[in-house]
Order: C-alpha cells, then sequence, then structure tokens
C-alpha cells in the first residue's frame, strides 16, 4: 500500500491544482492525507477548504492540528488509512462474492471474521509512506515538530508485521518554486532523518500540486511497491467469507 503524508501550514500559489494531483494520486493508487499546522493562529478558511478537498480527492484524510498534536495524528492518520484501503478492498470483494458490499450486513459471526481478517492485514502487508512537506517560511519554527512527527512515525512503523518504509521530501525545491526536493530515499530506519532538517532552505512559493505529482512520478518509477490496484483489490483472495 501507498501513501504521501502532506504536513503544510498554508495554500498552495503555483502550478496544478493539489485537489487534482491529488485525484490523480488516488488513480494510480496512492492514498493523499493531509495534516494542517496551527501554531497561534490557523490557517485560515481557504487553507483549512484546501487541506479537507486535497484528502477527499486523494481518498484519504485530513487533520487541523497544534504542533504538540502533530506526532499522534501523523501515526493515527497512517494507521487508520490503512484500514480504510482495506476496507474498500474487502467491500468490493464483497459485493463481487455476495452482490452485497456492506461488511455492517453480514451475519454477526461472519462479521467477525472479516473484522479478523481486515486487522491481520493491516499489520502484515508492505507500506510506504512519502512525507511531503511544506517548506515555505511560515512553517519554520514548526520544523521540531515535524521532525519528532517523523521519527515517532518510523518507530510506529517498524513496530508492525509487514515491511514499511518511508521517505522524505520537502517544497519548494528552491526559491524560485522548483517542485520539491527528496531529502531521503526509501528506508525502513531512523538514520538520517537528523540531517534533513538543517539544510533545508525556508521560504519561497508553495507549488504544493506540482510537488504531489513529482512524488506520485517517483511511486511510478520506482522498483518496489508497484502493487497495482487490482492486486491491491484482490488482496482477500486467500480468505474465504
Amino acid at each position: 500500500m501507498k501513501q504521501i503524508l502532506l504536513i503544510t501550514d498554508g495554500c498552495s500559489n503555483v502550478g496544478l491544482s493539489p485537489v487534482v494531483a491529488a485525484a490523480h494520486a488516488q488513480s494510480d493508487g496512492i492514498s493523499v492525507n493531509v495534516v494542517g499546522v496551527l501554531d497561534h493562529g490557523d490557517v485560515g478558511e481557504l487553507g483549512a477548504a484546501e487541506i479537507d478537498e486535497i484528502a477527499r480527492a486523494g481518498g484519504g484524510l485530513s487533520r487541523m492540528v497544534n504542533m504538540r498534536q502533530l506526532s499522534q495524528t501523523v501515526q493515527m492518520m497512517t494507521r487508520k488509512t490503512v484500514v480504510q484501503t482495506i476496507q474498500l478492498a474487502v467491500q468490493k470483494e464483497l459485493k463481487h462474492v455476495l452482490g452485497n458490499g456492506s461488511i455492517e450486513a453480514l451475519p454477526p459471526e461472519k462479521r467477525g471474521d472479516v473484522v479478523r481478517v481486515i486487522d491481520e492485514l493491516g499489520e502484515t502487508s508492505s507500506l510506504q509512506v512519502a512525507l511531503l512537506i511544506d517548506a515555505s517560511a511560515s512553517m519554520k519554527p514548526k520544523l521540531a515538530a515535524v521532525e519528532e512527527a517523523i521519527r515517532d512515525l518510523m518507530l510506529s512503523l517498524q513496530a508492525r508485521q509487514g515491511k514499511s518504509e518511508i521517505s522524505v521530501f520537502h517544497f519548494p525545491g528552491s526559491r524560485h518554486g522548483d517542485d520539491c526536493v527528496m531529502d531521503l530515499d526509501w528506508t525502513s530506519h531512523l538514520n538520517g532523518v537528523h540531517a534533513i532538517f538543517p539544510k533545508l532552505q525556508m521560504g519561497g512559493t508553495t507549488p504544493t500540486g506540482p510537488a504531489i505529482m513529482q512524488i506520485v512520478d517517483f511511486y511510478r518509477k520506482g522498483a518496489y511497491g508497484r502493487q497495482s490496484r487490482d492486486e491491491t483489490d484482490g488482496m482477500m483472495s486467500d480468505y474465504v467469507v
């Protein structure tokens, strides 16, 4: 399973709409989660609406949180999106087999079996999470909280039974508005996280949509995790409902 986790505090202002980019990601089987990080103020109505729309178009979740809540929220959203992805695949399989896509419509004993399978798949399925960090100037005071959230997320993923990997990107790639830059390639280890933030040059435009598309292309070109949506939809094939 593949996810993009966008951490931001403002509105995009350059290039392709991030909502359109998130829809492209979902069509490639990549869920897009968005965390809006609050400080003493807020991201405003436009920013909050955009955050919600990006997540909806990307088949993911959105949350507005303060810095103290960021670490817990990032972990929760990552795991919840895994379960949500599996549930959708299960419901599609149920509809194909039984003509009914609702887990709640199953008899209680069968429903319990399905929930058990969902929980098991949530822990054992391979997972990749690409973190996309807004490096605009207003995010600078929040970077310590972002770094802590990344560390805690990696520790949480290491506790799963399935293979889990994380990569880290920031945008813009330069003050001239380049899309985004990879800071950490796919890894299952904490090594290298501490080196990301000291070298970030904060400021510039906010090309959220182009940055999302760059990560979609990164996923497309990657050798690991190139599981198609058809394969994901068939994840229940080894189980009998």
